[in-house]
């Protein structure tokens, strides 16, 4: 096998090209019918310029042709595939075959073929593309987190190691078998029979930047499933890239000596001891020096970029691949911030926008769709081989899968995720082409077969896993229906550090002691930021990472000390998850199952500052809060914080005092805020009042069985009054208006107060106030006494009972 190869085809220099490399100036004025007319433009005569226009091509073609197909869940690359397919024939320089870019449409023009893409302008972006796709895999390094390797169980590993050892078993088989067979023994001095052992490996590898890529499409990456399937695939690509540098050097020692093959595995050795002794050791002091919440210093990543630069060319000197050394050196970086993220903040844009697409174009504009033949040996042995290569994996993990019990929708959906093919894949067969391991008649069918590839995965892991269908709720997971005596479990979601005064304030509120105790589990989320694989941290049995980072460490403190406070009524646990924004909503929701949360806090997007004016608005966090609230196994908690300061007219009320409010309409989510509440009453120090609003009118949409309950959960409230620190008052309105005026009114009066959401439930008491509705998923009472416009202090927290 040779490793010298580059992308691209590599045609000597003109003169004109040269000449035109370095040139920016406009070409001086020529007579021509137009840009790819009759007339010769001599645009193309400069390099410079001929680049640009194949950038600017490719990258709108590309975008444009992508909107649409992206909302049929079409990857990206099957975008730049399919629309790019074309090829230029070495010998007579001309264009064979294509779609937008080739002979159907812009290839019809004679101009276009020589100019644009022709064959003396891919020695230009040829190692543009290659450098852009070695830039990829420094990126995909270092957002990988090798630690993972420790903490996979025995499942990951047995699926990780079996998708690699399958496939290289019966690829190896089949070729054995049909050398035999087919007579292709007589044949073993072609070149392309002699390096079919090398398609076997490239066959077997699953690339876990394309795996990364796949879930972070189909939105599972933090899902239980995604978590699987990314160590599965750490471990595979990490044992094939070891396979496919030790069948490097076997083939450097066949093809040419022992002792040279010898020379390079001492180098690789010796690159990979520095790599990990003394480049991430330097790292990791850059990452330590650089202060909490600073940025790393531009001296620091220019080095690192150039180290990059430096690992490529070495890598190339002992004969293997060159982007074996940047992959690596990405390995190397430690993942996250500051250093990780800082890398990924300054090339992952332009590599994975611009430079990458221009590799993934370029080797589907050296496709030849024309030149597909089945009925040749070379072609049909290979789709063969691919065939089997991928049953073999996807029986290796499908096997394993269900022997360890997973449900068969879920492994099946495995195996379909670790034999996707992406980026990675094309390039090895670009790679194989380049060597003339395979010839263009193959290198099309690998192309179109990881096309169809593309297009099948996608489709079946959606239709098969849906991580929604675990949170169901066959069980009753609230306030209201659990033991009144028994521990109160709750989940508290950290995203800011002014929200643990604000949680910590709302379960103090709740009054736990030994009789009513509280189980609190407490998750700080962090979005994903500098690496591919999500992280999820339980602080009972892991605090540091192993760049003896921690992580959520005033969070602990904090809630450390609220359980001293209250030793023996409250339970503390502590997680961390950093994962995408946009996935949060699966830990959130998979942890109050796992953990039979009763109720979920979640911080309202909003932040006020201290004078009551609304301070910033996060729509992420917006979005997130609405994925919960749809997906929840147990009741929700909207707490919105605006308790800043004190009330500004507590008459009468003790500085020690907190006075709650409770609005009572009726329904489901009434009657769980209600319980709710009334867990506050029961400490001394806090004053309920509960404001029922009466409807004059008759409800005609109200359920018999609901009002039979609200009346029943009334009646335990009226019966305690004067009993405890409640009081019941009750006010008769006739519409929305009537009811947002009480609300004004009384804002002022409250330290807290709590609503049920309500959420499309009609009611006399709301009618109109749905016209100004701004969150939908604060309801319409919510919405109001969230609204900007009430320069109040007092804090709201939204109930929303468990949705079945």
């Amino acid at each position: 096998m040779n490793t010298n190869a580059t992308i691209g085809p590599s045609p000597p220099q003109t003169n004109a090209q040269t000449a035109g490399f370095l040139c920016v100036r406009f070409p001086p004025k020529v007579h021509s019918t137009g840009l790819f007319g009759k007339g010769k433009s001599e645009w193309f005569t400069y390099t410079v310029p001929t680049l640009e226009m194949q950038m600017l091509l490719i990258f709108s073609v590309t975008q444009i042709l992508h909107l649409p197909l992206k909302r049929l869940g079409i990857p990206k690359l099957l975008s730049e595939l399919l629309f790019l397919l074309d090829t230029l024939t070495y010998q007579t320089r001309v264009t064979q075959a294509g779609v937008i870019l080739g002979s159907t449409f812009l290839g019809r023009y004679n101009h276009y073929q020589g100019t644009v893409f022709s064959l003396e302008s891919q020695g230009v972006i040829g190692p543009i593309a290659a450098f852009g796709y070695m830039l990829f895999m420094f990126l995909s390094g270092a957002k990988m987190d090798v630690s993972m390797i420790r903490k996979t169980g025995t499942k990951a590993w047995g699926i990780g190691v079996l998708n690699v050892i399958a496939p290289l078993v019966c690829g190896f088989f089949y070729v054995r078998i049909t050398e035999g067979t087919l007579g292709w023994g007589r044949h073993m001095k072609d070149a392309r029979v002699q390096n079919l052992p090398t398609l076997v490996i490239a066959n077997s590898v699953t690339a876990f930047p394309v795996i990364a890529l796949l879930l972070k499409d189909l939105k599972l990456l933090n899902s239980e499933l995604g978590r699987l399937a990314l160590s599965s695939t750490l471990i595979s690509y990490l044992l094939g890239t070891g396979i496919t540098v030790l069948g490097n050097v076997i083939d450097i020692g066949q093809q040419h000596s022992v002792g040279r093959a010898v020379v390079d595995l001492v180098l690789c050795v010796l690159f990979l001891a520095v790599t990990i002794y003394i480049v991430r050791p330097a790292m990791i002091w850059v990452a330590k020096q650089t202060p909490e919440g600073r940025p790393v210093k531009d001296f620091y990543t220019c080095l690192i970029i150039l180290g990059v630069m430096v690992s490529s060319v070495f890598s190339h000197y002992f004969e293997q691949t060159a982007i074996f050394g940047p992959f690596i050196m990405g390995l190397a970086v430690p993942e996250g911030p500051p250093l990780g993220s800082a890398l990924v903040d300054k090339l992952e844009s332009f590599a994975y926008g611009v430079f990458l697409p221009l590799f993934v174009s370029l080797n589907a504009l050296r496709t030849n769709l024309m030149a597909i033949d089945l009925k040749k040996k070379n072609a049909g042995r290979n789709k063969n081989l691919m065939a089997v290569t991928s049953a073999a994996k996807l029986l290796g993990c499908f096997l394993p899968a269900l022997y360890c019990n997973m449900p068969l929708n879920d492994a099946v959906s495995l195996s379909f995720i670790m034999i996707a093919k992406g980026v990675v894949d094309l390039a090895s067969y670009s790679f194989l082409r380049d060597n003339n391991t395979v010839s263009a008649n193959s290198y099309a069918v690998l192309v179109v077969a990881t096309i169809m590839n593309a297009i099948t995965v996608p489709i079946v892991v959606k239709w098969l896993y849906e991580p929604s269908r675990k949170y169901a709720g066959y069980q009753n997971r609230n306030i209201m229906h659990s033991k009144q005596t028994s521990k109160l479990p709750v989940l508290a979601c950290i995203h800011r550090p002014d929200n643990i005064a604000a949680v910590l304030k709302l379960l103090e509120a709740s009054s736990p002691s030994s009789e009513y105790p509280l189980a609190v589990y407490v998750l700080h989320l962090i979005e994903l930021h500098g690496r591919a694989s999500p992280v999820f941290i339980s602080h009972q049995l892991q605090t540091r990472t192993v760049a003896n980072v921690s992580y959520s460490e005033n969070v602990i403190l904090a809630f450390s000390q609220y359980e001293r406070n209250n030793w023996g009524a409250v339970m503390v646990q502590a997680f961390t998850a950093i994962s995408p924004r946009k996935l949060m909503h699966e830990d959130i929701c998979t942890l109050a199952l796992d953990m039979l949360a009763s109720i979920i806090i979640i911080p309202f997007h909003r932040q006020w500052g201290i004078d009551g004016s609304v301070e910033a608005e996060d729509p992420g966090l917006r979005t997130l809060n609405r994925s919960v609230i749809d997906r929840a196994p147990c009741s929700i908690g909207i707490l919105v914080d605006r308790g800043h300061l004190k009330r500004s007219n507590s008459i009468g009320m003790s500085e020690k005092s907190y006075s709650v409010a409770m609005i009572f309409i009726g329904g489901k989510d009434d009657q769980e805020a209600l319980i709710f509440a009334k867990r506050m009453a029961r400490n001394p120090s806090i004053t309920l009042t509960v404001v029922h609003l009466a409807s004059t009118v008759v409800d005609q949409a109200s359920n018999e069985k609901d009002k039979i309950i609200d009346a029943e959960v009334l009646n335990d409230v009226k019966h305690n009054v004067g009993h405890s620190y409640i009081r019941y008052v009750e006010e008769e309105v006739k519409d929305g208006s009537e009811s947002a005026l009480i609300l004004r009114d009384m804002v002022h009066q409250y330290d807290l107060i709590i609503v049920g959401r309500r959420y499309n439930v009609p009611a006399p008491q709301t009618v109109g106030l749905g016209d100004w509705n701004e969150d939908g998923e604060l309801g319409l009472l919510g919405d109001l006494l969230a609204s900007s416009d009430l320069k109040c202090r007092a804090s709201v927290l939204v109930v929303q009972q468990q949705q079945k």
